[in-house]
């Protein structure tokens, strides 16, 4: 009788976890595609710039925000995502295509939400994942002005102020944007857990 109970009990905490386990998937792959699907909406959030190229998008503040939720993986799966969705005509990129003039920004995309993404999962600091915030963006821009440069055949100065310069100013104020939404999410989340808690 008693290796029986035992037994139902091992069946019963194994098949738990295998629910626990397929719920977590299918909460993953919902974030991956959320994030593919709010970085193609704010493609659409657009703002043309007479000296440059390169359009002003909401992009970069979504980009961020996905890394800070997902964590290094998940952010850049749904960058990774995007680009495909993009590539196969069902998503729009600001530049027209993936090997367009914004190529490189798109590229820096996945490298900035998996970059974000390695500090938000290791610390709460708001100074280190802002810190990082930042620093991620200016990687995105780097990438992007690079490769800005090679498209359009622009030195190294003239990439700098067609492709980054332009774009200092309203990159910090997102991602600022995007630290202050990850930190209202942590709180509240952490808000609703507690609550759960304390109920049980």
């Amino acid at each position: 009788m008693y290796r029986e109970t035992e037994a139902c009990r091992s069946e019963t905490v194994a098949t738990i976890a295998r629910v626990a386990i397929t719920r977590a998937h299918l909460v993953y792959a919902a974030g991956i595609a959320g994030g593919a699907l709010a970085t193609a909406l704010s493609t659409h959030v657009r703002v043309p710039l007479p000296f440059t190229p390169v359009p002003v998008t909401l992009q970069t503040m979504v980009v961020l925000l996905c890394g800070a939720i997902l964590g290094a993986g998940g952010g850049a799966l749904s960058q990774i995502a995007f680009l495909v969705l993009g590539t196969a005509g069902i998503a729009t990129f600001a530049g027209g295509s993936l090997l367009g003039v914004t190529g490189g920004y798109l590229i820096g995309f996945v490298l900035a939400a998996a970059l974000v993404g390695a500090v938000a999962r290791r610390t709460d600091s708001v100074l280190a994942v802002g810190a990082t915030m930042l620093g991620a963006s200016l990687l995105i821009l780097g990438l992007g002005a690079a490769w800005l440069a090679q498209v359009n055949g622009l030195s190294a100065g003239q990439a700098l102020m067609v492709g980054v310069v332009p774009f200092l100013a309203g990159d910090a104020v997102k991602a600022a944007g995007a630290l202050g939404a990850w930190r209202v999410g942590r709180l509240a989340w952490r808000g609703i857990a507690g609550d759960s808690q304390r109920d049980d």
